[in-house]
């Protein structure tokens, strides 16, 4: 394999690399937030609400990120400009919408991982807490969340290792991202292989460093609970 190419292209996978990492905090950070609004709105007690929530999730689990890409960028037209990064002129007309439509479908599973996590808190926390003459929503801030938390930072990080990888769909509406980078110097070096190749171990070093970091958080949550 002719990996001749990297002393000159190195740059477009390591500006692609933190191009996609700081994609991927965007869409976690977004869709965190949208995903904890779906998740109690599915829990309100107005059926309306809890019935759009649901065809909301319906809808973004049940057709391809691909899709709603590529539907999402055909809507939105924004007038913004180009910003240089290093090499890379990154348009935020494409960029935006990008992050817009896959934090929305970020939203739609963490909200599952939210309502599981709450679900999870066993009932008579809450029972304890009315007993106590604690109001429902003091109750679910201040009993139930803090439990729940526990059971969603790991979910979490998950979706964001997803995240990273589900970034690379973004190069089909022109976000130079690293897959972007890669499938620009191959086209450019006309070697179809080795840069693709290389892209992919680059990803595989983001999600390798990011599960072993999940893991030892794991452990440390563990540790404390034990401790308890």
């Amino acid at each position: 394999m002719n990996f001749s190419f990297l002393p000159k292209y190195l740059p477009y996978f390591n500006y692609g690399a933190l191009v996609t990492v700081f994609i991927s905090i965007l869409v976690v950070f977004f869709g965190t937030l949208v995903g904890i609004l779906l998740a109690f709105a599915q829990r309100s007690k107005f059926k309306p609400l809890a019935w759009l929530a649901n065809l909301y999730i319906w809808i973004f689990r049940g057709t391809p990120m691909m899709v709603q890409i590529m539907i999402a960028f055909a809507l939105m037209s924004i007038d913004a400009p180009t910003i240089q990064f290093g090499i890379f002129g990154i348009e935020l007309s494409r960029l935006i919408p990008g992050i817009i439509i896959i934090s929305m479908n970020s939203g739609a599973y963490v909200s599952e991982t939210v309502r599981a996590g709450i679900n999870a808190v066993p009932k008579g926390q809450l029972e304890a807490a009315y007993s106590l003459g604690i109001r429902p929503r003091k109750a679910m801030r201040y009993v139930i969340l803090p439990q729940a938390v526990k059971n969603i930072l790991p979910a979490l990080g998950n979706e964001f290792i997803t995240i990273i990888k589900d970034s690379s769909l973004l190069s089909a509406i022109g976000v130079m991202e690293l897959w972007n980078g890669a499938t620009t110097v191959s086209t450019t070096t006309y070697l179809p292989l080795t840069p693709l190749l290389f892209a992919a171990f680059y990803y595989l070093i983001m999600t390798s460093i990011l599960t072993i970091a999940l893991k030892a958080f794991e452990n440390r949550m563990g540790q404390g609970d034990k401790k308890q």
